[in-house]
């Protein structure tokens, strides 16, 4: 093998020195294409394959672009070409996608719910192909609610008979789904997720009803039974509503809490309570409302209204007026023919009469105005209660010393808060809740004292260690002063001893010396030989060395003095 390989490599070398330029640039150029083709045909074979969502392109945007939001909400990978197919990763995504769809109402109008379950099968019988059909349906629908993240498994029985010739005789198709919920999942008490897979089988199943299909958990208990969940649901309802107004209350008593804290202190405003009531109704209110009209508007330079207002403007006016004076006159026709005048009115003839008649039309013209809105829930009304303590102030007497009481507390004197403080606080809390006078809102500032007893036992008990303390301090120091004051004393005295006594022998010594010297001085004279004593010597060459240092080191010694001098 090692010999053919050589033999191969021997050749391919002759060849190549062999050819010309042309020849191994065009051999180049086709082993680089061989290499690219290769390497393109790996890169597609490792592309992933993707699923159609659906078989069929969905061509309104609308739909398609809430389809997209929708699925990346669920963060489920989406592609779009150019056609208006959409495709998932894998089959698995597809089935999970189609379920979110068929819940939330997404389904395209041009795709037809089968094609969820679009399953080719060969049979020779009919009974073997609705045996399968069935079969391949209830797969399908049990693969489509098990590929839920909140399902752990389903079981799933679909029924459906025998056609029948006579609508009154068919009996209804039905479905039963037991569901396994996953540790941690909400779908057993969330409604909106099992309205999605009651749909989800209507869908699969020709046919269904909602009154036919019955999804339970584990436990037998069904979860499809809505109405039975009414009173549940109202429950929630209440619960979240009551949520509601304790959120609105907390909030609107923090913020009144946090203003009047700033002003007078935490301290001194504890107590706050509010109370809302508020209409969680929603109901349409139509109403019609008349109003004058405006010929002059106010003008917001003056500081009075001047404006113009008029009830109504006559549009168009008709003044109606008749008056009759004198003889009533009733003609009958010619001489000697009887009249057709009826005897009511023959009796009035020839009689004197006055008779009046007026009368005004106007047309009048006022503002008219059609109100129609939706109220949601509103506040009916706001109580608002706030307690705030006066001052306290410690009494003093005239040298400023504390004033105490005869059971050792210290006397107070309790400052309530003025009338016009309290007045302008309730104008501040007014604004702050948004005070409404015609709905009946209620705001109470008072200024009621608060127990501060057990505050001011401990601030008494402090304040009287504290005076105890300083007390004992001060006795400490005064201690300490008097035995340093003694010390120091003490050292003045034993030094000014010490240097008396000093002072003392060098006075007998400089006599003492002086005396020998004049012995020896005199002995000197006499001619007399002098025997120095030991100490005599010893003294003698202490002075010679001490007058020979001070030659040798004058710094030394000259700190030394001033040494003892700073001693003395």
């Amino acid at each position: 093998m090692n010999e053919w390989l050589k033999k191969l490599l021997t050749q391919v070398k002759d060849l190549w020195a062999k050819g010309s330029l042309v020849q191994k640039v065009i051999f180049i150029g086709i082993i680089l294409l061989v290499i690219g083709a290769i390497i393109l045909i790996l890169t597609l074979s490792s592309t992933p394959t993707s699923v159609a969502l659906y078989n069929v392109a969905i061509t309104d945007e609308a739909a398609r672009d809430k389809i997209l939001y929708r699925l990346s909400e669920e963060n489920i990978p989406v592609s779009v070409n150019a056609a208006g197919m959409l495709t998932v990763p894998d089959e698995a995504t597809a089935r999970k996608a189609r379920t979110i769809l068929v819940r939330e109402d997404l389904t395209p109008s041009n795709v037809s719910p089968w094609n969820l379950f679009d399953t080719e099968r060969w049979t020779t019988t009919d009974f073997e192909r609705n045996v399968n059909l069935l079969r391949s349906i209830t797969a399908q629908v049990t693969q489509h609610i098990e590929s839920l993240e909140e399902v752990d498994r389903a079981n799933v029985v679909i029924r459906m008979p025998e056609r029948t010739l006579f609508a009154a005789d068919q009996n209804p198709a039905t479905a039963s789904v037991i569901i396994y919920q996953r540790p941690g999942s909400d779908i057993l008490t969330n409604k909106k997720k099992i309205q999605g897979i009651q749909k989800l089988l209507m869908f699969a199943v020709e046919g269904l009803k909602e009154e036919n299909i019955s999804i339970a958990d584990s436990t037998g208990t069904i979860l499809n039974d809505f109405e039975g969940m009414e009173d549940i649901e109202r429950v929630d309802v209440v619960a979240k509503e009551q949520k509601l107004i304790a959120t609105l209350e907390t909030q609107y008593r923090a913020k009144v809490l946090t203003a009047l804290q700033q002003i007078f202190g935490a301290d001194r405003v504890r107590d706050l309570n509010i109370k809302i009531d508020m209409d969680m109704s929603k109901r349409l209110v139509s109403a019609t409302e008349y109003s004058p009209i405006t010929i002059k508007s106010d003008n917001p330079d003056t500081p009075y209204d001047d404006s113009q207002l008029v009830e109504s403007i006559t549009l168009s006016s008709e003044t109606v007026t008749k008056k009759w004076t004198g003889t009533g006159y009733n003609p009958e026709g010619p001489a000697g023919a009887d009249g057709n005048t009826p005897p009511v009115y023959s009796d009035m003839s020839n009689l004197y009469g006055l008779s009046e008649e007026s009368g005004v039309k106007k047309n009048e013209v006022i503002n008219t105005k059609q109100i129609q809105e939706e109220k949601s829930p509103t506040i009916d009304r706001v109580t608002v209660s706030v307690n705030i303590d006066g001052t306290w102030r410690k009494k003093y007497d005239e040298k400023g010393q504390i004033i105490f009481l005869p059971n050792g507390a210290i006397d107070r004197e309790y400052i309530p808060i003025d009338s016009a403080i309290l007045t302008n606080a309730q104008s501040l809390v007014q604004d702050a809740i948004g005070y409404n006078r015609t709905r009946g809102d209620s705001v109470s500032v008072q200024n009621i004292q608060f127990d501060r007893t057990a505050q001011f036992e401990a601030e008494d008990a402090a304040f009287l260690r504290a005076q105890q303390t300083r007390r004992t301090v001060f006795y400490v120091l005064t201690g300490i002063v008097a035995v340093l004051l003694a010390f120091m004393i003490f050292r003045v005295i034993s030094r000014e001893i010490e240097k008396r006594r000093r002072l003392r022998e060098e006075e007998l010594l400089r006599k003492h010396r002086m005396e020998r010297e004049k012995i020896l001085w005199e002995s000197e004279q006499a001619g007399m030989e002098v025997t120095m004593s030991v100490e005599e010597r010893k003294r003698a060459e202490l002075q010679e060395n001490a007058i020979a240092m001070a030659k040798d080191h004058p710094e030394d010694v000259a700190m030394l003095i001033r040494t003892w001098l700073m001693e003395e």
